[in-house]
């Protein structure tokens, strides 16, 4: 896979309160769901963008909920300027205050996987609620041929939470839950279980090669990214 990703993940710019929204859960609001347009062209797991060029930013769509329960929160975020959405999320989901004696699980759909910053920050986050789990499904792969974002991935899996690549069922879910849909099906763009299984195999690769708990923190350190608190 050759992500077309721009050297800082996402653009400038606002979706909806700073890029995010969340919806009361059965409150039939559809203002503030993804574009049918949005969805397809950031989702899209196309190897290459074709003409007319458009800019592939991240996106993280997630949907909170009481294990085995009802839906709490649900919305998405996109990069904003210096901040990575999957920062956003997290800050979010912390705003919320969760009862550390309940459980719950979520559930992330994103259009990048996460880079190596992030992969420690979500680490860091899950290891604040020990009753909560995390599942992040992606639909391409960031820099994958990055030996610290490789070693991210590494590190979310070897923490419990599984990065797994979208087919077609997610992007389906995704479509239903996130997107403008105005109840129409959601329909395959050409050869995406094709593209689904090439990344798939890449991803797998990556996941097989063994994990150095210290290589993460020295391939950031090179890169000047700060300190990497894995704790």
């Amino acid at each position: 896979m050759d992500p077309q990703a721009p050297t800082q993940r996402g653009g400038l710019g606002q979706a909806y309160q700073g890029g995010d929204y969340v919806q009361a859960p059965g409150n039939g609001n559809t203002q503030h769901l993804l574009s049918e347009d949005v969805f397809k062209k950031q989702f899209g797991n196309q190897r290459r963008v074709t003409k007319p060029y458009y800019r592939r930013k991240t996106y993280v769509c997630y949907q909170l909920k009481l294990l085995r329960g009802p839906t709490i929160a649900k919305g998405y975020f996109r990069n904003k300027k210096k901040r990575h959405a999957e920062i956003r999320f997290i800050d979010k989901i912390n705003s919320l205050g969760l009862d550390q004696d309940q459980s719950y699980e979520i559930t992330c759909y994103v259009t990048w996987s996460p880079c190596a910053t992030c992969a420690c920050k979500l680490i860091k986050f899950t290891r604040k609620f020990p009753n909560l789990s995390l599942r992040i499904f992606v639909s391409r792969l960031y820099y994958h041929w990055f030996r610290q974002n490789q070693q991210g991935l590494r590190q979310l899996w070897a923490s419990s939470i599984p990065v797994v690549v979208m087919g077609y069922q997610e992007f389906a879910d995704c479509w239903e839950n996130f997107a403008d849909n105005r109840g129409n099906p959601f329909q395959s763009w050409e050869k995406l279980t094709e593209y689904s299984k090439g990344i798939k195999r890449r991803l797998q690769k990556i996941l097989e090669q063994p994990l150095k708990l210290n290589g993460l923190e020295d391939a950031m350190g090179n890169l000047k990214l700060g300190s990497v608190d894995l704790g």
